[in-house]
């Protein structure tokens, strides 16, 4: 998955095209990603001892990683790999040839 927790990605496709957050949590079977501050749900909870008036809640809901790009550099990128003399693997930001940590 290009997608990792604490990444900077920006939403390219869909209702909140345009939002950049920060991954809060990954769920690679599934092939989606919880972004802050983009998807938001509203969900009906009954009241608990917590929450003695229950309501209604917003929170994030998670999000194709299809439709997430990584922002390196201040401007969206997609990511690609390269191999050292060492046989071992790095990502590479695509638009500029840089590393990205992992």
């Amino acid at each position: 998955m290009h997608i990792k927790t604490g990444m900077t990605v920006k939403v390219i496709r869909g209702n909140h095209r345009g939002q950049e957050g920060k991954v809060l949590h990954v769920f690679p079977k599934r092939k989606r990603a919880l972004v802050e501050g983009v998807n938001f749900i509203k969900r009906h909870s009954r009241p608990t001892q917590q929450n003695p008036k229950g309501g209604i809640v917003e929170k994030e809901a998670p999000i194709h990683v299809s439709n997430l790009m990584v922002v390196h550099g201040g401007s969206p990128t997609r990511i690609g790999y390269k191999k050292l003399e060492d046989g071992s693997k790095i990502r590479i930001a695509q638009k500029t040839g840089a590393e990205i940590e992992s």
